[in-house]
């Protein structure tokens, strides 16, 4: 398969997940097993950078690649970020027409993450929210990662949030255990924890879930996801052969 054939592939994906309207029903954040993976995972997102020494965020330049609508890079505004310093690319043009009218201080273009239109070493952090596991063709994940590797500085780090388990309902999904990440993103430390609950679970608890979930996340088995860090090294990294 040609990378040009998996972006084919990926527009069609994302396009019937807006067409079919997920983001107002399965994933709808008005659900309360979504917020409360939202809330566990963002507490443990902000625990890992405040330990690696990101914090405070005034001044840090930070890319969301596969931003969709922009939410989640906002919501780095209150841990500090300034606008002006956040960045976003998608493959979807409608959805960065979404982002830009919803979050008009920041900046958001449409763009391949095989290509990010950015100069070396620019950003402190790229965020990667469930990216990789939509990329089905490894030789786009490989030139991806390799981008994200360029343009994050030295000491920067990748922000990563995905699935370490495939998905039996959704075949255009890959899980990705701590193996495949290393191989994307040689030479980095990782930095990783499982969180998440099982979000079909997660979904049915209704009024439950402020008692539910915290006992059934405490299972390890029922965790989704690795979230965490993935930290480049201060000094350059050997070229890839």
């Amino acid at each position: 398969m040609s990378t040009e054939q998996e972006v084919e592939r990926l527009q069609q994906v994302y396009r019937g997940y807006r067409e079919q309207g997920l983001g107002q029903k399965q994933w709808a954040e008005s659900n309360p097993g979504n917020a409360a993976i939202a809330c566990a995972r963002d507490a443990r997102l902000r625990a890992t950078l405040e330990a690696s020494g990101f914090f405070p965020l005034v001044g840090k330049r930070i890319l969301d690649v596969g931003c969709g609508g922009g939410g989640i890079l906002s919501g780095y505004q209150n841990w500090g970020a300034r606008p002006e310093n956040l960045f976003g690319v998608d493959l979807m043009a409608p959805r960065v027409e979404d982002a830009r009218r919803d979050h008009p201080g920041m900046h958001f273009q449409t763009a391949n993450a095989e290509q990010l239109p950015f100069q070396s070493g620019y950003f402190d952090l790229v965020l990667l929210y469930t990216v990789f596991t939509s990329v089905l063709d490894d030789r786009m994940a490989a030139n991806m990662a390799a981008e994200v590797g360029r343009v994050l500085k030295p000491g920067g780090a990748v922000v990563w949030y995905d699935f370490r388990f495939n998905n039996p309902r959704n075949s255009n999904v890959r899980g990705l255990g701590l193996d495949a990440i290393d191989r994307l993103f040689p030479g980095f430390t990782l930095k990783l924890s499982t969180v998440t609950l099982l979000p079909p679970l997660a979904r049915r608890m209704g009024p439950l879930t402020g008692v539910l979930y915290p006992m059934l996340v405490a299972l390890p088995l029922l965790r989704t996801h690795y979230a965490g860090l993935l930290c480049k090294p201060e000094a350059a990294s050997t070229p890839r052969p």
